[in-house]
């Protein structure tokens, strides 16, 4: 039986935590990149990590922003 994913509460938590951990980036701008890629992922068959691929991709995302 799979475990339903809660995807709004992912974007949440995400968008909260990175937003502590970057603080020099709009909290707005972080919450639409943890969104596209939560979105993204949410179309794959397996959601066990989401969380942290999505992750991920923002710090990615935003560490290329910074240079």
């Amino acid at each position: 039986m799979a475990t339903e994913i809660d995807h709004e509460e992912i974007i949440r938590q995400l968008t909260a935590k990175l937003s502590e951990k970057y603080s020099g980036v709009d909290s707005a701008r972080i919450g639409e990149l943890v969104r596209e890629e939560v979105s993204a992922l949410a179309e794959r068959p397996v959601q066990d990590y989401v969380t942290v691929l999505a992750e991920r991709a923002v710090k990615k995302s935003l560490k290329r922003a910074e240079k």
